[in-house]
């Protein structure tokens, strides 16, 4: 192998190294501020829509990371890199500090219940309206999120195309992000889980707004 192409692959590698270890420590960052951030509140129960929504949360956001990580190494894109960072690094601290609350709260990282079953009890939207969505049923996917098939070609792709994947995904990605904060919002009490939520409403929709204009400067 030519050694110019040789230090371009270490180059990558490099960077992706030190972009999951920024993603380590931001997490870990995120943990503190979860345990911090519970101090005034009262622990919500095992089954609550809190400990449901921290979970489930959880994992949306990981798959985030992990999305966020695959395109930075597929692309030269700085933008499409940059957003990735932002999402990688946002997400992780998120992740941390749900974690961070279960733990304060005492309560296990697995739930008693299978995943997404808080979102299918009645909110006080439906309760005020007499009826439930019942877009959700107990241990289904959570919304937004991407396949193993959708990772796998995203993983095979590189460049413009794998930038279309990508946005795609998360757009995708963050619309169920959203409405698992939406739906967390008409079932908790907790406060510091509410502003969390309102937080992840706000930046979400207005990245989901920033990847439609870029995906739409892509379309071929």
């Amino acid at each position: 192998m030519p050694p110019e192409r040789r230090s371009l692959g270490a180059r990558r590698v490099v960077l992706v190294v030190v972009a999951a270890a920024a993603a380590v420590a931001v997490g870990l960052v995120g943990f503190s501020i979860g345990r911090l951030s519970t101090i005034n509140n009262p622990a919500p129960s095992a089954t609550s829509a809190e400990a449901g929504f921290a979970r489930d949360m959880q994992v949306h956001h990981l798959q985030g990371v992990e999305l966020a990580m695959l395109i930075r190494d597929r692309t030269d894109d700085e933008a499409v890199r940059l957003l990735g960072y932002d999402i990688a690094t946002t997400q992780s601290q998120q992740a941390g500090q749900l974690y961070g609350w279960l733990t304060e709260w005492e309560l296990s990282q697995a739930g008693p219940e299978p995943s997404m079953t808080w979102m299918t009890r009645p909110g006080r939207s439906d309760e005020t309206h007499g009826h439930t969505d019942g877009a959700h049923t107990p241990g289904a996917p959570m919304p937004g999120l991407a396949t193993d098939a959708q990772i796998a070609e995203l993983t095979a792709a590189t460049g413009v195309d794998a930038e279309r994947q990508f946005l795609t995904l998360m757009i995708a990605h963050h619309r169920g992000a959203v409405e698992m904060a939406e739906a967390v919002q008409d079932r908790a009490s907790n406060t510091s889980v509410l502003g969390f939520a309102n937080s992840v409403i706000i930046s979400q929709n207005a990245e989901i707004t920033l990847m439609e204009s870029m995906l739409a400067a892509r379309e071929p």
